[in-house]
């Protein structure tokens, strides 16, 4: 551990896989070639969404602002994650780890409430549809994502700046790949159970109350489903739900098995791995969820590509 005599360290080390060093090199590979995809898939939805007129629906709004999230998401981790297992030194600012501490957590904290707010969309447009374009109209929808979006910057600013008040008693050795609250927690010294308790009450409210808000959406859809009589509507509805369901449970699955526990119990390897997980793999895989699952959004791919070629 290096010690150093200032209270906030000018920057942190960050151990990544350094007990496993044969692992770098897999990972710099698999992040080069999963970056430009998670790009390149979010980007292509956001334009396809917003250039094509038949996926103007709240849907493919909320759709669009789950893309642009993963984009910033996979921004704020996985450049300095190559550039450390990349290089000798494995380091990164103060300055640059405060502000991934902050980018990272308001996403996090956002993509929960917004998929709480997908799985709303869905159970009215398929248990109420007579009432959907009245229910989700314009003006609801984009008040709904900016409450969503305010209340994940204010968990991710009130979270992060008590976590940077912590006394780290001169050592600015993290034992991670990137900066995240609970690593900072558990490096942290003297009494700490008070953020350890706030952010367990908080990550509840964050993950436990969307992710039971969606599991009872699509309980209650599941049952309305069944109602349909004709076979195409019953298998369109499930298509629709499936792609939701699989992007809940690759984000949710790995997020509450890291925040949802003290992070003084936290294992070794545990955080690297599901920092992996939710913060490259679920960005990169959410647009070929959605567009391989969805006839709407490959029709609307198909015609944004034939245009672009006949403009050549």
């Amino acid at each position: 551990m290096e010690l150093i005599n200032t209270s906030h360290p000018e920057e942190f080390i960050l151990l990544g896989f350094a007990d496993h060093p044969w692992l770098e090199l897999p990972l710099f590979v698999i992040l080069l070639i999963t970056y430009p995809m998670a790009m390149v898939g979010n980007i292509t939805i956001i334009l396809v969404s917003v250039l094509d007129p038949r996926l103007h629906s709240p849907m493919y709004f909320f759709l669009t602002n789950l893309s642009f999230l993963d984009m910033c998401y996979t921004t704020s981790v996985v450049p300095q994650m190559m550039f450390n297992l990349g290089s000798s030194r494995k380091t990164i600012s103060y300055t640059g780890c405060a502000i991934q501490l902050y980018v990272f957590h308001t996403m996090g904290g956002t993509e929960c409430l917004l998929l709480a707010l997908m799985s709303f969309d869905r159970y009215v447009a398929i248990c109420k549809p007579l009432h959907y374009t009245l229910i989700m109209n314009g003006r609801l929808c984009i008040l709904l994502a900016s409450i969503v979006w305010l209340i994940g910057i204010t968990y991710a600013v009130s979270e992060a700046t008590a976590t940077l008040q912590l006394p780290l008693c001169g050592l600015n050795t993290l034992d991670h790949i990137l900066c995240e609250i609970p690593v900072l927690i558990k490096t942290a010294c003297g009494e700490k159970s008070a953020n350890e308790l706030t952010l367990s009450v908080v990550c509840i409210f964050m993950l436990a109350v969307p992710l039971c808000l969606i599991l009872t959406s699509y309980a209650l859809i599941g049952h309305a489903v069944l109602k349909i009589r004709s076979s195409e509507g019953r298998k369109k509805a499930f298509g629709t739900c499936s792609s939701h369901l699989m992007v809940v449970f690759l984000f949710f699955g790995p997020g509450m098995s890291m925040y949802l526990q003290p992070p003084s119990s936290i294992s070794k390897d545990q955080p690297k791995f599901m920092a992996l997980f939710y913060g490259v793999v679920t960005p990169t895989l959410n647009p070929f969820i959605y567009t391989l699952r969805n006839k709407d959004v490959k029709a609307a791919l198909g015609s944004l590509v034939k245009s672009i070629f006949s403009c050549n």
